[in-house]
């Protein structure tokens, strides 16, 4: 079975309790304080998940023992974090990133000490995903997130032209890997890559180089290892013109795929909008199927859904109604596949 995931900050909110109620007891979560929890919806033009920096090192032991506790007080488990210390000055390998890769070997260290096994981390540099449209009405009148390259016309630039090359960014994910995947097998720690969101060339003037399979299957082959993998996103695997159940196969095979976004899209990189999970462009009982096909038994969680009725946008792509149902769907194609799993399985879940 999958492990059957929601992200979370370490902040209660009455979600949680009804994340319980529909059967999730997993966490990925992201740091108070961490990168992504500052920029998660600035490209949005939304402030992010809510918390400043707690005062102590985000992403040093004592503060993930502190989440973990968070979490655990609620009947919910942190197996996984995705956000990290900064990686700007990493990612572009500018002067600096020795003192970041310190950070992340930090992280790295104490997720293995306790037993926290996925870290999802990204290359995109100088931003977070990318939207032109935050509020396009989808199905019943639910508001889904999209972007067209056209509507990017105008936007200021994050570099000068021509400031950031492919070759330097390239140059930078051989430099950290050969500093952190070392470290991450010591932790006992899978780092799985996220593809640049929307998987394009440019974003004003920065380029995003984790935009195809074969970007994927250079880093892979980069440093091979269990602890270099792939956050399989599939909604921007699909915007890269990939055959979703083919390619979870292929890296699944090799045991190559640390953690899974399950999602759906409809369009292309350059036009496209999110979906309900159940009517986008993918086959997704054929992605399930290829997920049971090649023993995948890890954590999987529902991406960018739409602001469902009576809620409000201030977090799109994530609101509350929207990842009730993606779990309920994410669940019912599981049990479909791989099977219902045994009543004792649930006696802990229905105790907590």
């Amino acid at each position: 079975m999958i492990q059957l995931s929601e992200m979370l900050a370490p902040r209660p909110e009455p979600m949680w309790r009804l994340l319980k109620q529909c059967g999730v007891d997993n966490v990925i979560g992201v740091l108070n304080g961490g990168e992504q929890d500052q920029r998660m919806f600035a490209s949005v033009g939304k402030k992010g998940f809510g918390g400043p920096a707690a005062g102590d090192i985000p992403w040093a032991e004592e503060a993930l023992k502190r989440d973990m506790a968070i979490f655990d007080e609620h009947g919910l488990k942190l197996i996984g974090v995705e956000d990290t210390a900064p990686m700007d000055k990493i990612r572009l390998g500018l002067p600096g990133r020795d003192e970041q890769i310190d950070q992340i070997i930090t992280q790295l260290r104490a997720m293995g000490n306790l037993g926290i096994r996925t870290l999802c981390y990204n290359w995109m540099a100088l931003s977070s995903w990318g939207r032109t449209d935050v509020e396009i009405v989808g199905r019943g009148g639910a508001l889904v997130t999209g972007f067209r390259a056209t509507e990017m016309v105008g936007m200021p630039n994050l570099a000068e032209e021509g400031e950031i090359t492919e070759d330097q960014m390239w140059a930078a994910v051989q430099y950290f890997l050969d500093a952190v995947i070392p470290v991450a097998e010591e932790a006992g720690v899978r780092m799985g890559l996220h593809p640049d969101d929307p998987p394009r060339p440019m974003d004003r003037n920065v380029p995003r180089i984790m935009r195809s399979g074969d970007a994927f299957r250079r880093v892979l082959s980069m440093y091979p290892s269990v602890s270099n993998g792939v956050t399989l996103c599939q909604g921007n695997f699909v915007l890269m013109g990939e055959d979703i159940p083919a390619i979870i196969r292929e890296f699944g095979a090799k045991n190559q795929i640390a953690f899974v976004h399950f999602r759906d899209v409809r369009g292309t990189a350059d036009d496209f909008q999110e979906t309900f999970h159940d009517e986008g462009q993918t086959d997704m009982p054929e992605c399930m199927r290829a997920y049971a096909e090649v023993g995948f038994d890890g954590p999987m969680r529902p991406d960018h859904v739409p602001t469902m009725e009576g809620e409000p946008n201030d977090r799109p792509g994530y609101g509350v109604l929207g990842r009730l149902f993606a779990n309920g769907y994410i669940r019912g194609l599981e049990q479909a596949v791989y099977g219902k799993p045994s009543a004792l399985s649930y006696v802990g879940s229905a105790a907590a």
